[in-house]
């Protein structure tokens, strides 16, 4: 397990911008250290523990792009048309046996290897067989034209992937171009999460009517599975710090990762930070974020904690902006900022300066063809339906006071924050 100092995170001070934050997460935490061997198939979404070289030129062989005929560029005349006799046929998978003759052309097709001597191919389209079944090739064709050269693409010893790369469907295809069947993973890091609150019950449990069904934790759960951690879920532990304080501790030792959402306001029933502080270290830390300001962090037995805010639109948040960088962080992946999407803002918005704030929004093709931006018609953290309703998130940096229509804003697509 991961194992942190119980002063990783003592930063103290007034309220930390966002991007403080996710750069003190990069440079404090340590990465998991483990790695393991997976199939091919089961790479995607994983973080890649070792470079990978370049085994052999992409591609292993110079060979054609079109289906056509395979020349000399030499052979041809500077200017008019050209009629050669087509000695030879290659497809794709077939050696190309012999060398081309000169004045000759050989019929070839996408991907088949180019015979020796030739340079260039007519694509079938651009050309006509005559009478004799010569083939008559145009002018003004370029030398080496629709050939792909070995080594176009990557030349052999190169480097190709990058340890700490989170493996996308594109890399595994690249793996596979070289021929491996196995690549080494870092281990997937452990996340514990578990809700507390008096007011929550599991579905399918019996619900009274004073209480909700539990939702951040599934959707954390779900998030968590997204950036390829293995999740352990605790279910919900009720609002009493001696049942918080074992919970945690009971925990810490087997995972890299503690997650907890509700109970870090500063209420009189919201326990986990003493719970916290009784079995471990914790720093309050209280963002300059909305929603999502009450957030706590801090270590357990030298495994970090992050406790998150119990409105469902603060949790989903500051999961973007806190655990999502911290899971990478932990699991040795290199950290990618999120570069929001300029678009023209449909709607008008006052906001508190200092303050990094987030707007659910949807997207529109305005008639001029833009896209812009339209705000969820009603506020509140505590809407799951502005989350499932809504596109994205328009992000307002701490020196903007105020939205006005046509203005250009940074959008997140939620498909982007996974």
């Amino acid at each position: 397990m991961a194992q942190l100092s119980d002063d990783c995170f003592a930063f103290g001070g007034p309220m930390m911008s966002v991007d403080e934050a996710v750069g003190i997460i990069a440079a404090r935490v340590t990465p998991v250290r483990e790695a393991e061997t997976v199939a091919l198939a089961q790479a995607d979404g994983r973080i890649l523990a070792t470079d990978i070289s370049a085994p052999l030129p992409l591609p292993p062989f110079t060979n054609s792009a079109v289906d056509g005929y395979a020349v000399r560029s030499r052979d041809l005349p500077p200017r008019g048309e050209v009629a050669f006799a087509v000695t030879g046929r290659i497809e794709a998978g077939e050696p190309a046996v012999a060398a081309i003759q000169p004045g000759h052309a050989v019929r070839i097709f996408t991907g088949a290897p180019m015979p020796d001597g030739a340079d260039t191919v007519f694509m079938q389209e651009d050309v006509r067989i005559d009478g004799d079944g010569r083939v008559v090739l145009p002018e003004g064709l370029r030398p080496g034209a629709n050939v792909r050269p070995a080594g176009e693409d990557i030349p052999a010893g190169s480097a190709a992937l990058a340890a700490g790369q989170r493996l996308r469907p594109q890399d595994v295809a690249l793996a596979a171009a070289f021929g491996l069947t196995q690549i080494d993973v870092r281990r997937r890091i452990r996340v514990a999460v578990f809700s507390t609150g008096n007011e929550l019950v599991s579905p399918g449990a019996p619900r009274a009517a004073a209480q909700l069904f539990d939702s951040n934790r599934f959707m954390l759960i779900a998030m968590l599975r997204r950036l390829g951690s293995e999740v352990s879920d605790l279910g919900i532990l009720r609002d009493e710090r001696a049942s918080l304080a074992e919970g945690l501790k009971k925990v810490a030792g087997a995972h890299d990762l503690i997650l907890t959402t509700g109970g870090v306001s500063t209420g009189e029933e919201d326990h986990v930070k003493a719970a916290v502080e009784s079995v471990g270290r914790l720093v309050l830390w209280r963002m300059a974020i909305k929603p999502g300001r009450p957030v706590a962090m801090g270590i357990i037995g030298g495994t970090p904690l992050i406790g998150l805010p119990g409105n469902p639109v603060a949790t989903f948040v500051t999961f973007v902006h806190v655990v999502r960088p911290t899971v990478l962080a932990l699991a040795g992946a290199a950290q990618q900022p999120i570069v929001p999407m300029p678009v023209r803002a449909a709607f008008s918005y006052k906001k508190k300066i200092s303050r990094r704030e987030y707007v659910r929004a949807n997207l529109r093709r305005a008639e001029d063809g833009a896209l812009e931006a339209t705000k969820f018609p009603r506020e509140g953290a505590g809407l799951l339906s502005s989350l499932v309703e809504t596109d994205g998130l328009v992000e307002l940096g701490e020196e903007i006071r105020k939205v006005e229509p046509g203005q250009t804003v940074g959008f997140l697509g939620y498909a982007s924050l996974m």
